[in-house]
Order: structure tokens, then sequence, then C-alpha cells
């Protein structure tokens, strides 16, 4: 396929899955795609939800068929597996890490990409910087993927976490490089005019930092051209613009799951959704 065309069969994107298998069961057989339909995941497949590991396994054999991006949740994942993080109250990746076959769980997370960009639409789990138009997103998108495919992809992983830097310069190199990238693609929600990350608000619009806005209301946003596909923000709920779709409607904290067909008009996208009842497992926690 060439990345200007219409894909002969239309992209079902999904919003953040967080291990609820049986809402994900029922939108699949309610949004009825065909056979081969490629179904994109923005990220976050696992963790809070009850069933963590079934939808894991779920997704992988889906094959060629599944589009997933890496998400917080599946970074942690691989993190708390390395030993650099412990589980937190609430997790729910106990299961993928004691099954037979978790070391073969845990290659597949660790090879997917950080976004994807075909037919003028640009998944990522996140969010964008304004500087950032899709081909520089894919490059440093490229980057992080291929230091976490590497030999040494423990070390590059332990290096990810921490809020600095928290604005794009291209004399930003190495670590800081692959962590700003991280922290764009897999946390971002607000950032002031100059595309300055602000991580202390995870809340809907009106709770907006002081000086801060959401990354995708930045004006001149470079990816303004293409159609963002995105999920992390359950506060901000469904959003659907032109250029811009917010998939994460919340389903892990009992709202709803969402999907919506990737048409190139955006007046023939369709949003299909479920709602969410009992996918959260009583540990708790955020």
């Amino acid at each position: 396929m060439t990345s200007n065309a219409q894909p002969t069969s239309i992209p079902l994107a999904f919003g953040d899955l967080q291990g609820c298998r049986t809402p994900f069961q029922q939108l699949l057989k309610k949004a009825a795609p065909s056979a081969d339909t490629p179904l994109w995941f923005a990220g976050d497949l696992i963790n809070r939800g009850a069933e963590s590991l079934e939808t894991l396994r779920d997704i992988i054999a889906l094959g060629e068929r599944a589009v997933p991006v890496l998400g917080n949740h599946d970074l942690h994942l691989l993190s708390v597996s390395a030993g650099i993080r412990k589980s937190k109250k609430g997790d729910t990746i106990d299961e993928i890490l004691a099954a037979p076959d978790a070391a073969d769980l845990l290659d597949w997370v660790r090879h997917r990409p950080l976004a994807h960009f075909e037919h003028g639409m640009l998944m990522v789990h996140a969010g964008v910087l304004p500087q950032w138009d899709a081909a520089l997103t894919m490059e440093l998108a490229d980057e992080l993927q291929r230091a976490l495919r590497a030999p040494d992809w423990k070390e590059t992983l332990a290096g990810l976490y921490g809020n600095e830097p928290n604005r794009w310069s291209p004399s930003v190199k190495g670590i800081d490089r692959l962590r700003l990238t991280c922290s764009a693609l897999t946390r971002i929600r607000f950032c002031d005019a100059d595309g300055t990350m602000d991580f202390s608000s995870s809340g809907g619009l009106d709770a907006a930092p002081r000086g801060a806005m959401p990354w995708f209301d930045v004006p001149a946003r470079r990816t303004a051209d293409v159609t963002v596909v995105f999920g992390h923000w359950a506060a901000l709920g469904i959003t659907l613009r032109d250029n811009l779709i917010g998939l994460d409607s919340g389903c892990v904290w009992g709202e709803k799951l969402s999907a919506v067909r990737l048409t190139a008009n955006p007046a023939e996208r369709t949003l299909t959704q479920v709602q969410c009842t009992s996918c959260r497992s009583t540990g708790g926690g955020n």
C-alpha cells in the first residue's frame, strides 16, 4: 500500500483496553469488521483491568492484523519484568509475568512500535509535541523502538523515567532524547504554547495547569495536516475532530470502550461503543 491512498480495508481503531477483555470482545462483535480489517490499538493493551493476560493473548493471536503501539502501562509491564520498577497497587500484570510463556509474551510487547503512520493517519498512545511533524515523530519513535529492541534494552528502559527534559530541542541527544520522546509519545496531556510538557494534571480540559493547554490545541501544531489517533486520556473522553481522534473513553473506570473506523473522509468515520461494567480489578489504585 502507499501511504497516501485510501486503504482497501479501512482500519478500525480501539481505545485503551487495559485488560478489559470482555468489553473488547463485545465491541469487536458490535463493530463487526470484515476478516481483513486491520485493527489498530492506541496502546495500554493491559493493566488495571481484570483480564490482562487473556487480553494480551487475544491481540497476539490476531497476528499481523493487529497494529498496536506501546503505551505507558505496556512499558510498565516491561519495567517490572526487568526489575526496574515494582508492581503498584491495582496492577494486573502478575498473571502475565507468571505465565509459562511469559518470555515470549514480553518479547512480543517489547517489539511493538511507539508510533504508526499510514494513509495520513498517525497513531500514538498519548500525543506529539507541537514542533514535530509526522516524519519527525516517526523518526524519533523509530530511534526509541530500536533502542528497546537492542540487547541493552533494560538499561535504556531504566533511563526513560523522569520528567526532564520536558521541551523538544534537536540538540537533545542520547538517553535524554529517548526519555523526551517517550514522555511525549506515552505520557503527554498538557503543554504550553512552546511545547513544554506539564505532567502535574491528568484531569480533563478544565484541569489544565496554569499556562498550559492540551497538546493538540497548541497553535501551529505541525501534525495538524494529518489525523492523529491517540488514547491515554480517560478524563478527556472520546474526542472526534477532522484531524484528531481521541479514543480513551475510560473503559477500565466503568465508562465505555470505543472504536472508530478510520476513513480518510472525517464525515464517513463511525464510532462504535460498548458500556464497560466490572472490568476493573478489585485491587484499587490509579
